[in-house]
């Protein structure tokens, strides 16, 4: 009967050894890396007027279990002007993305700010848009 119990005491025992080490094992897996979530995607400029402030803030913040790090931020044309943080952002902490538009060009616009990083939620597409009145007289 001892040996009965003591066999069932071994067995309890190593069987929670096992899932310990699966559940470790398990964990590392699952670690999620850096990831960059931004507060908005698009900035709508709305109606502006010619030769204002054409800076606006993209507000990011690392949501991932890593250190996050820029590493660029590609402009679709010369008109806009893009400040990327050469900062490092450990999980929870953000940052701003300042992007300028030059409003002495009037009219429509839409234009791509793409921000490439180390996240595991790849490249990131910032799009500015508004329209800019003529000057005036």
């Amino acid at each position: 009967m001892k040996k009965g119990y003591a066999l069932l005491l071994l067995t309890i025992l190593t069987a929670g050894i096992m899932l310990a080490q699966v559940k470790s094992s398990t964990s590392t897996v699952l670690a999620k890396g850096p990831e960059i979530t931004f507060e908005k995607l698009v900035y709508d400029y709305g109606t502006i007027e010619h030769n204002s402030d054409g800076v606006r803030e993209f507000k990011f913040k690392n949501t991932g279990g890593e250190d996050l790090f820029i590493t660029e931020c590609g402009k679709s044309c010369g008109c806009t002007t893009p400040d990327c943080p050469k900062d490092i952002y450990a999980p929870g902490k953000g940052g701003v993305i300042k992007v300028k538009y030059a409003t002495d060009r009037v009219g429509p616009f839409s234009k791509t700010v793409t921000v490439s990083s180390n996240a595991t939620n790849g490249t990131v597409t910032l799009t500015i848009k508004g329209n800019v009145l003529e000057p005036k007289q």
